[in-house]
């Protein structure tokens, strides 16, 4: 009876502190928005989370390493092609891609919960030509979510030339909120 107990005050604890972090993370973030969308967090300099390393397979079937892309600003997109906003944005993703292609800027997708052969089928039809690593079982996105709260798709994070998350969008990317966000991780922070 004793260990139940103690089981059920350990588990309530390890909830309670997954849920204080996450309200930290929120606290710490309010008021940082610099774009008109809602969904626009900007982390100030000094309290930017590391972005996880990992190792994935692209939708292509070849390996992907996070690691490769350090010392660049790397745009990462949480996305599904089951998904209504995911779609939405699509070419908006497209057209930025490359646009900042030649001022070093790497845009990776992380596709969850889908197949490859659908989500391939997706990213040709809107002509996204980055690519994505496919991440049904949401490992990928479970490593990320340690560092910022990654609840729906799409979601989408800027990560700076450090491997630091310097801010991410919830919800459909617009050009204007994904252009200045790009903008404040090629500034030296």
């Amino acid at each position: 009876m004793f260990r139940a107990k103690r089981r059920t005050v350990v588990s309530v604890a390890a909830v309670a502190a997954v849920l204080l972090a996450a309200a930290l993370a929120v606290s710490l973030t309010q008021g940082s928005s610099k774009a008109t969308d809602p969904g626009y967090i900007l982390f100030p300099a000094g309290q930017q989370p590391s972005a996880p390393d990992f190792t994935a397979t692209s939708l292509t079937g070849s390996p992907i390493k996070f690691a490769s892309y350090r010392g660049r600003v790397v745009v990462v997109n949480f996305w599904g092609s089951w998904c209504n906003p995911c779609r939405s944005e699509a070419p908006t993703l497209a057209v930025l891609s490359e646009q900042y292609r030649s001022h070093g800027v790497a845009f990776l997708g992380v596709d969850v919960g889908d197949t490859p052969a659908n989500a391939l089928a997706f990213t040709r039809s809107v002509g996204i030509t980055y690519p994505s690593v496919n991440d049904p079982a949401y490992v990928v996105t479970q490593a990320f979510s340690q560092a910022v709260p990654i609840t729906s798709t799409p979601t989408t994070l800027v990560v700076g030339p450090s491997g630091h998350v310097v801010g991410y969008i919830y919800g459909g990317v617009t050009y204007s909120a994904l252009s200045t966000l790009i903008s404040d991780a090629t500034v030296t922070r």
